[in-house]
């Protein structure tokens, strides 16, 4: 006996491991060494590949690939049908599968619906992807990322409200009311 939901039309490959209170939706395939944590909601027509690590409340919307090499850490909301790559340069008539690279997004980031992820990239915490962006670099924590290539137009609260800072480099989230400092070009909560 599982203490996960799984539709009855998704994949769960013997030796995958998936924590208590996750629900995998339709047509989903996880494959063997894949690790998901507790309470993820991982939507229709996903793919988890080998050698991934999801964290917990992670939320994975419908048609996402999530590629060998990838790790998620809590808290992240992966958009619909956004991508994940795990080759620079790929080929069909190449095997590169000694050559993936490894992308990481760090606690509570958000990836919008069909953003493209360039592997061998850190995506910061509570980082905010809009949607479609292309991202080909680093991401720094809180950043706000949009277009393709991705460029920052700004900063984000933890809860995703866009910061604006006043002279002495403060912000105060709307809806958290926690305050937040940018010190060279770089945010982080006060408290």
């Amino acid at each position: 006996m599982t203490d996960y939901f799984s539709h009855p039309s998704a994949v769960i490959d013997s030796g995958a491991t998936v924590g208590t209170g996750t629900k995998i939706w339709h047509f989903c395939h996880v494959m063997p060494t894949a690790i998901i944590g507790q309470g993820c909601n991982i939507g229709q027509n996903v793919y988890i590949d080998n050698n991934t690590v999801i964290g917990n409340n992670v939320k994975i919307q419908n048609n996402v690939s999530v590629y060998n090499g990838v790790v998620l850490e809590d808290d992240v909301f992966a958009g619909p049908s956004m991508v994940f790559t795990n080759v620079i340069n790929p080929r069909s008539f190449i095997e590169r599968k000694t050559e993936f690279k490894k992308t990481l997004v760090k606690k509570g980031a958000s990836i919008g619906a069909n953003a493209v992820i360039v592997c061998g990239n850190t995506i910061g915490a509570y980082a905010l992807i809009g949607a479609a962006a292309v991202i080909t670099k680093e991401v720094p924590d809180y950043a706000l990322m949009v277009g393709n290539p991705g460029k920052q137009v700004g900063w984000v609260s933890a809860y995703g409200h866009k910061l604006v800072f006043d002279a002495n480099g403060q912000a105060i989230c709307p809806e958290s009311k926690v305050v937040y400092i940018l010190e060279n070009n770089r945010v982080r909560p006060l408290n």
